[in-house]
């Protein structure tokens, strides 16, 4: 069997077996912390909690956190504050000159801007560890269970979460430095996978216990999912290759460039970011709905609250699918550049056939990136929405999740660039790769 020769193989390679032997020590740990209950807070009253999470933007905060946020575990902010924080520093990147010019320092640059990002997931902790102990204590005591969070003990745990999340953080930076894969998107990756045995188990047996297809609806929804993987997959690995020629050089003896290469354009270079983006001011509207007192009884608030508090809504659907492809092309938009591109091209002596150099160049490039942006952004919006669909044909809502939006992407994108380290591993001690073609593409970082 290839595949059990391929195992083997990554098996004899020293450094490879000891990275991905750290890999899954690190996972264990973090597994583990996302179980243990902050001090004072007792397990049997944290029902609310769950019930809490069961849908909407909570359910997404709990899914990346591997259910430790419905758990009131020291882990319970997860990762999240971190991506906050790095999703600023980048932004900061496109308008700031300062900020830019650390990008083009290199290695001392990245290295300023890791520590800002530092510095600004502690403030964003700081400030959500309390908001998040408040909600705690009214949702356990409004459920009848008995939750008093003093000053003092709000410091405490404060600090508590606070330390929980900035370990997850060190412990992704360990996986990146020492072990197989992005850190941070591997932690991510976990705590949805960890919520997929439970989701699939649920969705089996509400299938068996009702007379809406049994088993066979159960075996089409199985199908469909892969058929949507096998799309974002599609959608993760799409490119169009620009060709790119470059003028020989004769530089004492030697002589360089004279080749074609190609410039791969992403049909979706902002990844999962407009979905993140998306759902974070979808939100937006039903908090300030809730700040009225008779939200739900009629109103601008309560015709908000009724839009936009229920996620398999068709108005939340059709405003939340627009959202994600204006997002799509504004974040494409800052952090592919053209001009760049065309500068870098032109003084390495790089021409594309039949276009000038230079600003024809950059204006050729736009073009082709906002024609391949234009599916790539409605297909991102229907990955994005699908769970709604499948909301509406009897899936559960934890499984329904699975069917698109971001934790597809998510899973997508680091188990496709996890292979492609291994596989790169594999090639270069001259093993068989994973696939036949011995190639894996893995998503742009």
């Amino acid at each position: 069997m290839k595949l059990i020769q391929t195992i083997k193989n990554i098996w004899k390679i020293e450094d490879l077996r000891r990275r991905l032997t750290i890999t899954f020590l690190f996972i264990l740990i973090y597994r583990i912390g996302c179980f243990v209950v902050l001090p004072g807070i007792s397990p049997q009253d944290l029902e609310a909690m769950r019930s809490f999470t069961d849908s909407g933007l909570m359910q997404l905060l709990d899914m990346f956190s591997g259910g430790a946020f419905s758990q009131a575990s020291i882990f319970a902010l997860g990762i999240m504050p971190y991506i906050t924080a790095s999703i600023v520093i980048q932004l900061l990147g496109m308008v700031l000159p300062s900020f830019q010019k650390m990008q083009r320092e290199g290695e001392s640059g990245r290295m300023k801007l890791n520590q800002y990002t530092r510095y600004l997931t502690v403030a964003i902790l700081l400030v959500q560890a309390p908001a998040y102990l408040v909600n705690l204590q009214y949702q356990v005591n409004a459920a009848g269970g008995h939750a008093h969070i003093g000053g003092w003990m709000m410091f405490y745990l404060s600090i508590v979460l606070t330390a929980g999340a900035m370990f997850i953080m060190w412990l992704g930076e360990k996986i990146t430095d020492k072990g197989i894969g992005n850190g941070i998107s591997m932690i991510i990756l976990v705590g949805i996978i960890a919520r997929l045995p439970g989701a699939v188990m649920q969705e089996f047996t509400s299938r068996l216990s009702t007379a809406q297809g049994g088993l066979v609806m159960f075996l089409v929804e199985i199908i469909l999912l892969f058929a949507v993987t096998a799309g974002a997959v599609l959608l993760t690995q799409g490119t169009r290759k620009v060709p790119v020629q470059y003028a020989k050089r004769i530089v004492g003896n030697k002589q360089y460039g004279g080749a074609r290469q190609y410039i791969p354009l992403k049909v979706n270079a902002a990844n999962v970011m407009p979905i993140i983006f998306a759902q974070a001011l979808m939100f937006i509207p039903i908090t300030l709905a809730g700040f009225g007192t008779h939200a739900q009884e009629g109103g601008v608030l309560g015709w908000i609250s009724r839009t936009f508090s229920d996620m398999n809504g068709v108005w939340y659907n059709v405003v939340y699918f627009i959202m994600i492809v204006a997002f799509t092309y504004f974040y494409t938009a800052i952090t592919v550049r053209p001009t760049d591109m065309a500068e870098q091209m032109k003084k390495n002596s790089g021409f594309i056939p039949g276009i000038k150099p230079g600003k024809k160049t950059a204006e050729y490039l736009d073009s082709i990136m906002s024609r391949i942006t234009l599916p790539g952004s409605i297909f991102l919006g229907i990955v994005a929405i699908l769970p709604a669909f499948a909301r509406y044909f009897g899936v559960n809502q934890q499984f329904a999740q699975f069917f698109g939006g971001t934790s597809l992407l998510i899973t997508v994108g680091v188990v496709l660039d996890t292979l492609q380290q291994i596989e790169t591993h594999l090639m270069m001690h001259h093993y068989d790769g994973l696939m036949k073609s011995g190639k894996i593409k893995g998503r742009a970082q």
